[in-house]
Formats: structure tokens, sequence, C-alpha cells
């Protein structure tokens, strides 16, 4: 076992003063967080039911009511895909080589622990949201919202979402950084006091809202590079609404996340939801085409891009649970410890052993995007 190495810690020359670094998690804050799904063990599946759009018929007067069609409830499933730990051990000459500051040098081993795992959390989250996505709006290249005063960018990715028919009662967008401090640089007017109603941008940097979303900011963005494909076409004819797209004639992969234009659509950038290395079925997001292609139609693949997310809450979900101890009993003692940074609760597990302790910081956890109608990329 590897021993802490501890030489820049001993208190006649250090005193620990260390605040842990934290990147920001605005993809926890923003979907939808099941804590509860204690039954479901890793890795088997939970179901959830999806109610089909329903058709209106007309009123015609009658003795009794006429008896309406039934409808077939569908059904999505997700897992508890993960379940990690993030362990750290102490020996008794250690602790005492620390002296008065051994418990804090402990607190902040404890904060990186729950930094460990709440940034892969966070990456899954975005991940997801990447995979999820309906269509894009934007230049991938350009960071948004660099012209002042004009905030067509948010106007044009929240007619996306309203025109797919997303609930906008809780909407939110997470930023990368990058566009983040465009907003905090450029957007002179988010500033004025008198018209934002608000001081908290100009004197916290705090985003707030912005028409229909909360902001946020998220530390766990990367830029996505597109995949190498080229020359696909359609194959055959495809409806409004088709979310299945058959290629041929192409080479190379169409990524997730990649960003695809049609050729008798100009208007509209699809997001590939399942890519394809050669020829056959891609699947971009719901609700899908919105203008019918015909057989020999081309396929463009858009730029690298790094992207920033807009959704309805419930759009993705989060499901996490304590990892699973056994009913006979478990070695060492357990509790459960609420991260402040992120909300998140974990299990603390203590394991004594010969002359030292081990401590394990531990979570179960599985993401996924539930309804890419809801869901919306802004190309950066």
């Amino acid at each position: 076992m590897t021993a802490n190495t501890l030489t820049g810690l001993i208190p006649t020359i250090y005193k620990a003063a260390d605040r842990v670094m934290r990147e920001q998690i605005g993809f926890i804050g923003a979907v939808y967080v099941d804590p509860s799904a204690e039954q479901a063990a890793k890795d088997q599946n939970i179901t959830y039911p999806i109610v089909p759009a329903m058709a209106a018929t007309d009123i015609a007067p009658a003795a009794v009511p006429t008896e309406p069609s039934g409808i077939t409830v569908g059904y999505g499933s997700m897992t508890i895909s993960k379940s990690k730990k993030v362990p750290f051990v102490w020996n008794g000459e250690e602790q005492a080589s620390l002296g008065g500051i051994y418990d804090t040098v402990k607190e902040d081993q404890f904060s990186q622990a729950f930094r460990t795992i709440v940034n892969e959390v966070e990456s899954d989250l975005f991940l997801a949201a990447k995979r999820g996505a309906s269509r894009a709006y934007g230049t991938a290249g350009t960071t948004p919202f660099g012209t002042v005063n004009v905030l067509t960018d948010v106007a044009e990715i929240r007619k996306i979402l309203v025109d797919n028919g997303a609930w906008t009662g809780d909407m939110h967008m997470v930023l990368n950084s990058t566009t983040g401090a465009k907003i905090r640089g450029t957007q002179a007017e988010l500033f004025k006091v008198n018209e934002a109603g608000s001081a908290e941008l100009l004197r916290n940097g705090a985003l707030g809202s912005l028409e229909g979303f909360n902001l946020h900011e998220s530390g766990q963005i990367v830029s996505h590079t597109k995949g190498t494909g080229s020359a696909y076409v359609f194959n055959g004819s495809h409806a409004i609404g088709a979310t299945s797209i058959v290629a041929k004639t192409g080479t190379n992969t169409v990524l997730y996340g990649d960003v695809l234009a049609f050729e008798d659509d100009t208007t509209n950038k699809y997001v590939v939801n399942t890519g394809i290395a050669a020829a056959g079925t891609l699947v971009i997001g719901g609700p899908g085409l919105r203008q019918a292609q015909t057989d020999g139609k081309t396929i463009t693949i858009g730029n690298n891009y790094t992207g920033n997310f807009a959704f309805e809450r419930n759009a993705i979900h989060l499901l996490t649970r304590l990892p699973k101890l056994p009913k006979e009993g478990a070695l060492g003692e357990h509790m459960v410890v609420t991260d402040p940074f992120s909300g998140i609760s974990f299990l603390v597990s203590i394991y004594p052993g010969y002359h030292l302790v081990i401590v394990e910081v531990s979570l179960a956890w599985g993401v996924k995007a539930v309804k890419s109608d809801a869901i919306a990329t802004l190309l950066g």
C-alpha cells in the first residue's frame, strides 16, 4: 500500500490553507434529479411511461357518449450504470505528523473526493445532452452572443424548443465558459440594473435568467470533433417526422453529436443521436425531419463546435443512490454525507485496519436524455 507524501504539510513549515477548487456544475442543477432509485441494482433497467400523442374527434350529440379508442402507453428505460468510489488512507504516524492541521487536510480530501465524482456525473450529463439533442442553431466555431445588444441566439434556440412542443415553464440553458464570458463581456444591456431589474450580473457575475431560460455554466463541456464521414446521401424517400435516416454510398464515421444539413432543407440543423461507420441507418433527435427528403439527396456533416445546451428540466434525467451494502452486515462504518456544492448525497465509509484507516467516498448513478424534442444545441 502506498503511503501519503506529507513533506509539504509538516506543521512547522506549512499551515493548511488550501481551498479546494470546484468546477462549475450547471447540468446537475438544471436536470431532473431522482435520488430515490433504491430498488434498482447496477445495470438493471428502470422503466418510465411515454404517453403518445392523442387525436381529437368531432362531438356528435347522442344519448350516450361514444366509446373512445384506446391508446398504447409506451415506455423508455435507463439504468444505474456507474458505481464508483474515491478512497484515501491514513496511518497513525501520518496523522501525528500533521498535528493540528490533520482535520483540515482530511476535510480537503473529502472535498477532492466529492469533486472527482461530481465532475464525472456532470460530464455524463453533458454527453447525454449532446447525444440527445433535437436540432441546433448557430455557427460552429463562432461563440454565441458576440454582437452587442443582439440576443438572436437565445431567441432562436427557444424557437426550436417551442416549435417542438417543449413545456416552457422550467427551461434551462447550460453554457460553456467561453459563452458565459462573452455574455458578461459583450451584452451590456444585461448589466443595466434599471433594465435588468437586478444587480446580480453587474456586481456578482451571476447570469440569472434570460428569455425564459435559467442560465448555468459547466466546466465539463468540451469541444466536439465531427466524424470523418463523406459522400453520404439518402437511401429512398423519408417523410416529415422520420428520425431513422437510411444513408448510402458514403464512407467513414458519422458520430453522435454531429450536426447534419440536408440538401432539401436549408433551414434546419439536425443533431445525430446514433451514428454510423458505413452505409446504414443513423438516428437524429425527435421530432425528426421538418421537411421530406427524396432518394439521393446529400447529407452534409457540419464543422467542429463547442456546444451550449438548452432544455426543459424533465428532458434529461439523473438517477443517484448510495452504493448497496450487504444485508447481512458490512465491514466498517458508513454514513451519508451531502456535498454542499452539488447537493448530491454520498456514502462515506470508514474501514479500520492495522495501524491505519481507509476512508471511501462513493456514489451510484445513471443519466439519460429521455426526450430529444425538448433539447437543443447552441453551437459555438
